[in-house]
């Protein structure tokens, strides 16, 4: 018997009756229903959560933010509200616990009564992070809780963005302002450092002007010493000046009196000289009669005459010096007058000036002290001009580098516009841009899915088929003794079968489903090998375990379906399964339907193919080897009919 007469006499068995035929329709629609109805339940569930039922409770009683009054939280919800991203019902408190409680509502988003007061803190001295909280009940939904927290998290970046682009504005605007006193200031910096430059300079000649204030004030000083002792001095003479003066004009009245007298005395000496001088002639004649009547001679009378006339010569000169005396005399009493009333004057000027010269002490000490204290003092003051000097330098200094720091950080403050500071802020609120490229890109989350779903539907089509169909024919085994017929007839049965259960699959995907495939024979021709390939399996566990094999092909599926890597990376696998991710073909299945259907790397394709073409030749090969094994222990046992093989 030839291999096609095998697999026809297998078919005919299969379709022999009414009851068969509806069995084998069924198990070849297994795989069909099984892949198409999960794909397409799970099509596109992200995109239909906004029926997912969520309770939003807002206890928000609002704050003042930036200073005005505000509630985030109603601000929020009024987003959320108009948004599709969930059912969102708005309810109080206790009617969300109890829409929680009876499943209407998959999860409970509340923002508190201090969500905004939380917020405005971000401004203050106590900053403190506001809470969303979240309230989920697995019960209804385990995955409600996975979605609700990735909605709280979209809740979280709105509102952070929200806050943070009016902030990021609010800190750019006060930043400009800032910019604009550092101008201001920068300028006032530069008019300090040119007032401390001219300060120095001025500073400068102030220390040269003290300096010499100084020493001017400690020549003074020393001046003014000498002139206090030279007061004192003086005071002293002029008071003893004063006590001889008194002296002379009073000795000096007492000689004008006395010049009076004599005076007086002198005039009646001189007006009696000058009778006699002026009664000489008269006498003369007198003396020349009486000689004459004597009875003199003219001759003797001139003899006597001429013996008496040096008599009144002499007296004529007596009377002259007389005269001249009595003159000089008049002077030395008007002399004696003038210095009787210039001694008085002395005596009072002497007075005067003793008094002045006291007074003159007295100032001479006190100017004697002054010009100490003024000594004192301007050294105190060279010596705080040279201090100011100096601290007016580092003055200068300071506030040059204060002037060019103001000006450095007026540089590094950007001079910006209202529009570029707003652009600026809502950059800050939202600094990452995720600019996604994908090598590859799945249609949606149904499509993702689809590789792994395909692959685990041909299993479970094979495993169903092997469940009417006989992994070999033990009456061809022992009629015939040619394993290797009767084992790629065993095999091509299923593999037959099995393709065209992939080929209905993936008409469900690509048709039904509307997957789209960059490679779609590529696909169909996978999902056929991989068909073949687990049909080699099963073939070999049923041919060498029987019925023991049959389930142990229940438990490879099981092993597959978590090992495969068609959900979850498999890199996050326990080491042990991980291992047989490595090992087992089903992945290799999703890795080549991934590559084929997103229009990956088609060198991957070739490597996958190669391991699932391992797994078909050695399982072929150990189900010939079993086959072989049972020509040789053959009993009319097993030439009876057997359901299961």
């Amino acid at each position: 018997m030839k291999i096609p007469q095998m697999i026809a006499a297998e078919l005919r068995r299969l379709t022999s009756t009414r009851m068969s035929v509806i069995a084998l329709v069924a198990l070849l629609a297994v795989p069909i229903l099984y892949g198409g109805l999960y794909l397409w339940a799970n099509q596109d569930p992200y995109g239909n959560l906004s029926s997912v039922p969520v309770a939003l409770v807002v206890d928000d009683q609002g704050a003042d933010v930036n200073g005005q009054q505000r509630n985030l939280g109603d601000e929020a919800a009024d987003q959320l509200l108009d948004s599709d991203t969930f059912e969102w019902h708005r309810v109080s408190s206790d009617a969300a616990d109890a829409g929680l409680q009876a499943g209407d509502f998959d999860f409970i988003v509340t923002l508190p009564a201090d969500f905004t007061e939380a917020v405005a803190s971000l401004s203050s001295a106590t900053p403190r992070q506001a809470d969303i909280e979240l309230r989920t009940n697995d019960a209804n939904n385990y995955l409600a809780s996975t979605i609700g927290t990735q909605a709280v998290a979209r809740i979280q970046a709105s509102v952070a963005k929200k806050v943070v682009d009016e902030a990021g504005l609010t800190l750019l605007d006060a930043l400009h302002t800032v910019r604009v006193s550092l101008v201001d200031a920068t300028t006032g910096a530069t008019q300090v450092v040119d007032g401390l430059n001219s300060a120095k300079s001025g500073s400068s000649q102030l220390v040269s002007g003290s300096s010499q204030l100084a020493d001017g004030s400690s020549q003074l000083a020393d001046g003014t010493a000498q002139l206090s002792s030279g007061a004192n001095q003086l005071r002293d003479g002029t008071a003893q000046l004063r006590d001889g003066a008194a002296q002379v004009a009073d000795g000096a009245q007492q000689v004008a009196g006395g010049v009076d007298r004599i005076d007086a005395a002198a005039r009646e000496v001189g007006s009696v000289a000058f009778d006699a001088a002026a009664r000489l002639p008269e006498a003369r004649a007198d003396i020349a009669k009486a000689l004459a009547d004597a009875g003199l001679d003219q001759a003797r009378i001139d003899e006597i005459l001429s013996r008496l006339d040096p008599v009144g010569q002499r007296l004529t000169e007596a009377n002259g010096r007389v005269q001249n005396t009595v003159n000089q005399i008049d002077q030395l009493d008007d002399g004696a007058r003038q210095v009787a009333a210039g001694s008085a004057s002395v005596a009072s000027g002497a007075a005067t000036a003793a008094d002045g010269a006291s007074a003159l002490a007295d100032g001479a000490g006190s100017a004697a002290s002054g010009a100490a204290s003024l000594r004192d003092g301007s050294a105190q003051v060279r010596d705080g001009a040279t201090q100011l000097d100096s601290g007016l330098a580092q003055l200068a200094t300071g506030a040059t580098q204060l002037r060019d720091g103001l000006a450095s950080g007026v540089q590094q403050i950007p001079d910006n516009d209202q529009t570029t500071r707003q652009a600026q802020a809502s950059a800050i609120s939202d600094p990452v841009a995720v600019g996604t490229s994908a090598v590859t890109k799945a249609q949606n989350y149904g499509a993702g899915l689809a590789p792994f779903f395909a692959a685990l539907a041909g299993w479970i089509g094979i495993y169903a088929l092997f469940l009417i169909v006989k992994p070999v024919s033990k009456r061809a085994v022992t009629a015939l003794r040619s394993p290797v017929r009767v084992t790629l007839a065993g095999w091509l049965t299923p593999a037959g079968l099995g393709a065209l259960q992939m080929v209905g699959l993936f008409t469900v995907l690509a048709v039904a489903l509307q997957f789209s495939f960059a490679n779609p024979w590529a696909a169909l021709g996978i999902l056929i090998f991989a068909s073949a390939t687990y049909a080699a399996i099963v073939l070999a566990l049923n041919v060498w375990l029987g019925s023991v094999g049959q389930f142990l092909g229940l438990v490879l599926m099981v092993l597959q379906l978590v090992t495969a890597g068609g959900t979850f990376p498999w890199q996050t696998l326990p080491a042990p399964l991980a291992a047989l991710h490595h090992v087992l073909p089903m992945g290799y299945v999703v890795d080549a339907m991934r590559q084929v259907m997103y229009g990956g790397d088609v060198g991957r394709v070739g490597y996958d193919l190669l391991v699932l073409g391992a797994w078909m030749v050695g399982g072929v090969l150990l189900a010939a080897i079993g086959v072989t094994r049972m020509t040789h222990h053959r009993t009319l046992r097993d030439l009876q009919p057997s359901l299961i093989g």
